[in-house]
């Protein structure tokens, strides 16, 4: 069978300054996710582990079945915004149809049903995150993808991303910090906080609301780009012959080791996720007023971080200084743990001890912030690299699988956290300063090898990385002799510079 393309694909419009207001907005939609996020990793194994009654094992078996439906639904979403056709472009139309449903599905997971079973709490846990990962998927993903079109130059969809990141890390953080302070807030004596099931209702209404908002805004803030981004082709293509096109796109070595160095980082943020809440609360012993400011220090990081990740990167190329800030957030996230292991930090509640956290938190948070940046830059450029060797423009496919394999893995690190947890028999219902230190010194001995391990290779693998500043101009330039060919021969648009036309199926 043969692939019928009846209109060419549109050529790529000519680079251009994004408005600050266009760029803000933009921006702005990566708060949306991060509330998500933030909440589901920092509250919902604790919530439902301790607040609900639910074993961990289950719990943490839960988050990890909805990372991977998720990883698997991310390719199909990439793929049909890549070559989606309608009046509101390839993305627009999924961001805006997924505001209400994960609005929705996000109140009612900290909102189960009273007097269910176990299983039936599991059951509703799991459809739940389920409905939350589907629709946030139709829209985080169609929204990344337009960075790359959005801006095309090496520096600027650095500083774009740049600017995203530092609202989802605002956004997640402020969210949290309000829950500390407002919703989740502890009262005289130690009533109430996180462990008390009353306010959690108030928290998801805030946080679904907001999330309905940041979806709409930030969507509606890019709509009038639409005539301006790319339309694919009107064409039909059998499932075979779009397998053959989805793994000619995906066969890229520099987006292969990033997809490898994301995967082993994904799995070491799963752990800390599902485990972060534990060390805060019962290794160290910090009381919610102390969590609260932990969160003002990671504000303060995303600032720093944003700040310094467009100089960091101009300076040193997005891989090496990728590659170096990896390491010191690494340092700065383990070393803490380790050196209370053998006995070089201060006691648990006194101020010295809270200081140094304080700090800490900074400078893991800006470095991990600057890692992630370039790290979202480094993925947009392998956009232009592959068009270049296909053809096709892909952003979405690109996105959706490097999300793919990160959330399985990810979804795996959950469920290890979930494990050690039950390996070292942490007690139900515990009270800060009431666990046994050997459980607490077993969790930090398993937690930090296994960290150590997974960051390692995923570092490792960012050496491989070989697109750099002159490899993205050299793209750009080919791409655009293609385009110019293309429309001195009428509007047949070939395959791309090195590759002909996919004809067959």
């Amino acid at each position: 069978m043969t692939d019928h393309t009846d209109t060419a694909p549109q050529a790529a419009p000519a680079d251009r300054r994004l408005s600050l207001t266009t760029r803000i907005l933009y921006g702005a939609g990566g708060a949306a996710s991060a509330i998500k996020q933030r909440g589901l990793s920092t509250f919902l194994l604790l919530f439902y582990n301790q607040v609900i009654g639910l074993p961990p094992q289950m719990v943490s078996t839960a988050i990890m079945f909805a990372l991977i439906f998720d990883a698997f639904v991310d390719p199909l979403v990439g793929q049909v915004s890549d070559n989606f056709r309608s009046k509101w472009g390839r993305r627009h139309p999924f961001m805006y149809f997924s505001a209400l449903p994960v609005a929705i599905a996000f109140f009612l997971i900290w909102n189960p049903p009273a007097g269910w079973e176990h299983a039936q709490i599991f059951g509703y846990m799991l459809a739940c995150l389920l409905v939350i990962r589907l629709f946030d998927t139709f829209f985080e993903l169609p929204s990344s993808a337009l960075a790359p079109e959005l801006a095309k130059s090496y520096d600027d969809r650095t500083s774009l991303i740049a600017l995203r990141g530092f609202f989802g890390v605002a956004g997640g953080l402020g969210m949290t910090l309000l829950a500390y302070q407002v919703f989740l807030r502890e009262g005289p004596g130690g009533t109430g906080g996180v462990l008390a099931q009353e306010g959690y209702f108030s928290y998801a209404l805030c946080a679904a609301v907001l999330i309905f908002i940041i979806i709409l805004v930030s969507t509606a803030g890019t709509h009038k780009h639409i005539p301006d981004l790319r339309k694919p082709p009107t064409r039909k293509i059998t499932f075979k012959g779009m397998a053959r096109e989805v793994a000619h796109t995906l066969n890229n070595r520099s987006f292969v080791v990033l997809t490898i160095s994301g995967m082993f980082m994904s799995m070491s943020l799963g752990v800390k996720g599902g485990l972060e809440l534990y060390f805060f609360l019962y290794f160290w012993e910090l009381t919610q007023t102390q969590l609260s400011l932990l969160t003002v220090a990671g504000v303060i990081a995303s600032v720093m971080g944003v700040s310094l990740a467009p100089k960091v990167a101009a300076k040193m190329g997005k891989r090496n200084g990728a590659i170096t800030m990896f390491a010191g957030a690494v340092v700065a996230l383990l070393g803490p743990i380790a050196l209370r292991l053998i006995g070089w930090m201060p006691a648990n509640g006194t101020d010295l001890l809270f200081w140094i956290l304080f700090v800490d938190v900074i400078a893991n948070g800006a470095m991990a912030m600057m890692t992630g940046v370039m790290l979202a830059s480094m993925i947009a450029d392998v956009v232009e690299d592959s068009e270049v060797k296909t053809g096709r423009r892909s952003e979405g496919l690109l996105f959706s699988f490097d999300n793919l394999f990160k959330k399985v893995v990810s979804g795996v690190g959950v469920f290890v956290s979930g494990a050690v947890l039950a390996f070292v028999a942490f007690p139900q219902s515990a009270v800060r300063g009431g666990v046994d230190e050997e459980v607490l010194r077993n969790m930090a001995l398993i937690y930090l090898p296994t960290l150590l391990f997974f960051y390692a290779i995923a570092i490792g693998c960012l050496f491989m990385f070989k697109i750099d500043k002159a490899a993205h101009e050299e793209n750009l330039r080919k791409l655009e002799e293609t385009a110019l060919r293309a429309q001195a021969a009428g509007g047949a648009t070939p395959a791309g510079p090195n590759v002909p036309p996919v004809t067959g199926a």
